[in-house]
């Protein structure tokens, strides 16, 4: 479960609280930050010849000081030092000054300095999720290169720069796992010297990132036999369900939810849920836990027992709460429960095992995502995993991550799939999950937006279950079926969340747009 850039409120108390204090005097900043850097010369030559581009590393601290991604504790150091040394060695022809800035404080300082550094232009390499550098920097007018630090700064990558496009032309992206693609891509500054714009420049890094991204696979995916309700009857099941969320909403948009979709949502305080806590029945709650134990590939979580224990009664107490309300899905404000103390546990293991089971466990209190799985759930009974993804243009992949997901992707009735119970990985407590999802199949993402009258919907091929100690535990790679380039374009209107559902359900949900009278997106 990770920070969403649509939903702010929930970790305005984190960000805030931990923000970086601005330099008292930045250009000694900047000087002691570039001789720590490996290889670091200040400035190269200096002799003018070639483009001088600041680079600009967007993080909270140089050692992560918060619970958000890649995780609290994660020292940036190495990154710092390899990308820089890299994009010496692979791009001699452009001289990198590196910075570091935390906010649009310190992205101001360097502007303002940097017209005494005859700078050409700006990487901003974004390596925490929220941290708003790029917005400064970009306003400037100067040509611009903003990439990617994956499964570190991709919620901010993803929805900044998706806003900041559509405004600006002196810009462009970099979304790549290989540094190569970057020092490529960086070459463009190169065309300054001749009198490029920055709208030329910012084309020219659009053009290198089209050709440095693979063509797609044309071999045939795994069977995957579908059962599709009629639309007529998806519809009256959503018109019955409920669902309950608790300790608030991520989208306040209960009235277009139950207007457009005719899902009732309950709004429940975090008080009811910890009562139902208290109803449980603790030997039931002590034989789950034994159950996810002995089913689990590996367990490594703090204080094993008693976490396991938690998470079991939480997961109970939710099926009280579902009974009571008549609800068949259940979101939870799980971050702000936990970080709040209105939690003792992450609801992790339990939104596993409702899934599994043919109901609707959802993280974060999003609404969307929730009404989502319940559509689907009468459309073709399969669960949906919500993830906040990660688009990797060298492998032409967007990963979806996330501290949780089912383990019968195609149903109830199916077999489970392996899975480790791991910490929750922003602030290493707890326990969540890492799921090894299935490979070789079609799976379909989505959003139904009741708000915006719409379904966002793209495919993709499962490619390979991603194991990286940064970020999210689950992280399901899958191959771009359709543009993907056009795959950068909604992060800033949905969000970073998203819901994947195992099948090629591109048919289907395009016949229930049209009985909903919603506009069926494609966005790749």
């Amino acid at each position: 479960m990770m920070d969403c850039g649509c939903c702010g409120t929930r970790r305005e108390f984190i960000r805030g609280a931990c923000r970086l204090c601005a330099a008292a005097a930045l250009p000694g900043m900047l000087a002691g930050f570039q001789s720590s850097v490996t290889g670091a010369q200040s400035p190269q030559g200096g002799n003018g010849e070639r483009p001088r581009v600041r680079l600009v590393f967007a993080c909270f601290a140089k050692k992560q000081d918060r619970p958000t991604w890649p995780h609290i504790g994660y020292d940036f150091g190495p990154e710092i030092d390899r990308v820089t040394s890299a994009l010496r060695e692979l791009c001699p022809e452009v001289e990198f000054l590196p910075a570091m800035a935390s906010g649009p404080e310190e992205a101001k300082k360097i502007l303002d300095m940097d017209g005494a550094d005859r700078i050409a232009g700006y990487i901003v390499y974004q390596m925490n999720n929220w941290v708003q550098v790029m917005q400064t920097i970009v306003a400037s007018g100067k040509p611009t290169l903003v990439a990617d630090f994956p499964f570190a700064g991709s919620g901010g990558f993803m929805v900044y720069t998706a806003a900041l496009r559509k405004k600006h032309k002196n810009m462009s992206i970099v979304a790549s796992s290989r540094l190569e693609d970057l020092a490529a891509t960086a070459r463009c500054f190169t065309l300054l010297k001749s009198g490029a714009s920055a709208e030329d420049f910012a084309l020219a890094c659009d053009k290198v990132r089209r050709e440095r991204t693979p063509s797609p696979d044309t071999s045939a995916p795994r069977e995957d036999k579908l059962e599709i309700a009629s639309i007529s009857k998806c519809i009256e099941g959503m018109k019955r369900a409920k669902l309950v969320t608790v300790g608030g909403k991520m989208q306040n948009l209960i009235g277009e939810i139950r207007e457009v979709l005719g899902i009732e949502v309950v709004p429940v305080d975090f008080k009811e849920l910890a009562a139902a806590c208290e109803r449980v029945d603790a030997e039931k709650a002590r034989e789950i836990a034994a159950g996810w134990k002995s089913a689990a590939r590996r367990v490594e979580i703090d204080e094993e027992q008693a976490t396991l224990e938690d998470s079991a009664r939480l997961y109970l107490a939710k099926q009280l709460v579902m009974r009571d309300h008549g609800a068949e899905g259940i979101t939870i404000n799980c971050l702000g429960g936990f970080y709040g103390g209105h939690l003792r546990a992450y609801p992790c293991l339990g939104f596993v095992e409702l899934l599994n089971s043919g109901f609707i466990g959802a993280c974060e209190a999003d609404l969307l995502s929730s009404s989502t799985m319940i559509a689907m759930k009468h459309l073709v009974g399969r669960p949906g995993y919500i993830s906040d993804p990660v688009m990797d243009t060298s492998r032409r992949q967007i990963i979806y991550a996330h501290c949780v997901a089912p383990t019968k992707m195609f149903g109830a009735s199916s077999e489970s799939n392996p899975f480790e119970i791991l910490t929750h990985s922003e602030d290493r407590r707890g326990a969540s999950v890492r799921s090894f999802l299935p490979t070789g199949y079609i799976v379909s993402t989505m959003e139904i937006h009741p708000g915006r009258k719409e379904i966002l919907f793209h495919r993709g091929r499962a490619c390979e279950n991603v194991v990286n100690d940064r970020a999210c535990r689950t992280k399901l790679a899958c191959e771009v079926i359709g543009d993907i380039e056009k795959l950068f374009t909604y992060w800033d209107v949905y969000g970073w969340h998203r819901v994947t559902f195992y099948g090629d359900l591109r048919e289907p949900v395009r016949e229930l747009a049209a009985a909903l009278k919603l506009s069926f997106v494609e966005e790749a």
